[in-house]
């Protein structure tokens, strides 16, 4: 990477050194290298630390490079694609999708935003299923799937009180309802401490939260809110609605 001075330009600095070491990137550096250290990145194109750091955390937003605990700042690989849509009716992670690996279940109240979408007290105690999902072998998300006791009034409190199994119990007396249909959301947030230990990522790196409501004849029949990481996940609306995530690199290059 050669050293470059930024002239005087209209645009904020960060910005125009984000599109310079962009450049730099696809010219100077293969996947998985390490970058040089702010100190010296900085020095090379004569621009304050703070500066240079806007430019690398856009480039993160934007998948170009990952941080990486005792490694440093890398450059990103591809991203993978992951599809997230599903039937309109359908639930998303299906027992038959080995994908979505069920990691716990526990009971307890859900959070205030969550608990309007469910119609249920703020006190009242839900079941809270964690998944995560991996895809080509890393894990992209992290999932809180909040289910009223109301879906699953089978379920028996006897059984496997905690952990995968009950999880999949959960799950499965969970998928036996008929779903009216779903709405979906999509936000920038930022890895909360156990996302980002599952992901892989540094605590309050940029995320993608996806949250889906599952609808059925009587309200509200769970609540869905994962988490895909921001620099592996591309996510695309198809003519239908539904939502999915491609990355394939034509497709990259070309938006």
């Amino acid at each position: 990477m050669g050293t470059t001075q930024l002239e005087s330009v209209q645009e904020p600095k960060y910005w125009h050194l984000k599109t310079v070491l962009s450049e730099a990137l696809d010219s100077d550096f293969s996947v998985g290298e390490v970058l040089p250290n702010e100190r010296d990145l900085a020095q090379r194109f004569g621009v304050a630390r703070a500066t240079l750091r806007q430019a690398l955390e856009q480039l993160e937003l934007e998948g170009r490079l990952q941080r990486r605990r005792g490694v440093g700042t890398t450059v990103a690989p591809p991203r993978v694609g992951v599809a997230v849509a599903t039937a309109q009716h359908g639930w998303a992670g299906e027992d038959t999708d080995g994908a979505w690996q069920p990691v716990e279940c526990t009971t307890a109240t859900a959070p205030s935003a969550v608990a309007a979408m469910l119609d249920t007290d703020s006190g009242e105690l839900v079941h809270v299923v964690r998944r995560i999902r991996v895809a080509h072998g890393q894990a992209v998300a992290a999932e809180l799937l909040y289910v009223p006791s109301s879906s699953v009034p089978e379920l028996s409190a006897i059984e496997a009180p905690s952990g995968p199994v009950r999880a999949r119990r959960v799950l499965k007396e969970l998928h036996r309802l008929d779903l009216d249909g779903q709405d979906r959301s999509v936000e920038l947030g930022s890895a909360r401490a156990d996302d980002a230990k599952e992901l892989d990522r540094l605590p309050g790196a940029p995320v993608l939260v996806v949250t889906t409501r599952y609808l059925a004849a009587a309200g509200t029949a769970a609540v869905s809110v994962a988490t895909y990481r921001a620099d592996t996940c591309r996510l695309t609306f198809g003519d239908s609605g539904a939502l999915e995530i491609s990355h394939d690199e034509q497709e990259r290059k070309a938006s």
